[in-house]
């Protein structure tokens, strides 16, 4: 059975730079890739597997010196990842798409050479080693690492172990251990047993703080004000991480079974306000009349 455990790094300014050129690099080649392939495809209709980018890698490397810098691994690791958006897109997922420097997640997978060895994380490119804080014991033969970056410059470590124990047997199920979990739009979620999670809004809770934050980024454009305007965004992510954490461990913990409704809250969000928009209407034409 695998599993995965993420985990605090704190890289030296020497190793921030060797990450940011590693994050770089992968996004650089992930397009470079993706774009090789859709016009390989658009002009002589010749789908390209990624054991033919990867052999365009060395080519690559004299032309982009800087590339030489950069696990080798990692690299063909980033074409293993476009070759599975390509699988996925003809199984009905979407097109694979351009990976942006300002959004979406900043991050590099190291495949193999990953050792933890006095609280250090040693892997390819870091021989000294990058400090790491482990809050919970790593169990298991360490089959890959991941290592991503916050957009407040903070670094993390995602690490794949194989703890060699078997998946357990399904156990059978008891009508009284189970419960059903309905989501809600104005409340957060509601149980079978009638628990009701209301909805923390912590978004709306620091709306104030943000709308004043974002009025002076807008002003001024400093570089303060966007680490203040980073910093309450991640605070908000991380309130709701915690808040999704507490009620996943209660429901589980206090039950045997859980049944969940697949919805499209996106949907249902629409249908909302659509109907109050309705409401409004008529409540304005009782007015006038």
């Amino acid at each position: 059975m695998f599993k995965a455990m993420k985990y605090r790094i704190y890289p030296t300014e020497a190793q921030q730079v060797l990450i940011n050129k590693h994050i770089g690099a992968s996004r650089f080649l992930y397009n470079l890739a993706l774009e090789t392939k859709k016009v390989a495809y658009l002009g002589n209709k010749v789908l390209l597997s990624r054991y033919d980018l990867q052999k365009q890698l060395p080519e690559l490397k004299n032309e982009c010196e800087w590339l030489k810098e950069i696990n080798s691994q990692s690299l063909q690791y980033v074409l293993l990842n476009l070759d599975t958006a390509y699988k996925k897109f003809f199984k009905g997922a979407g097109f694979p798409k351009y990976k942006s420097k300002h959004r979406g997640k900043r991050s590099f997978t190291i495949p193999q050479n990953v050792k933890v060895k006095d609280s250090k994380l040693i892997i390819p490119k870091f021989k000294s080693g990058i400090k790491i804080k482990l809050h919970r014991k790593l169990k298991g033969a360490i089959k890959r690492a991941t290592i991503s970056k916050t957009p407040t410059d903070k670094y993390f470590v995602s690490i794949l172990t194989d703890t060699n124990t078997p998946f357990p047997n399904k156990s059978k199920i008891k009508k009284n251990a189970t419960i059903g979990v309905d989501l809600g739009i104005k409340g957060f979620a509601i149980t079978s047993d009638g628990e009701v999670f209301e909805n923390p809004k912590y978004l709306r809770k620091s709306q104030p703080r943000l709308s004043c934050i974002q009025r002076k980024y807008s002003k001024y454009k400093g570089k303060k004000t966007k680490k203040l305007l980073v910093k309450l965004y991640e605070k908000i992510s991380n309130q709701r991480k915690d808040y999704l954490h507490k009620v996943s461990t209660q429901l589980i913990r206090e039950s045997q079974t859980i049944a969940l409704e697949t919805l499209n809250v996106k949907s249902m969000q629409k249908t909302i306000n659509l109907l109050n928009l309705y409401l409004m209407q008529v409540g304005l034409c009782l007015l006038i009349c």
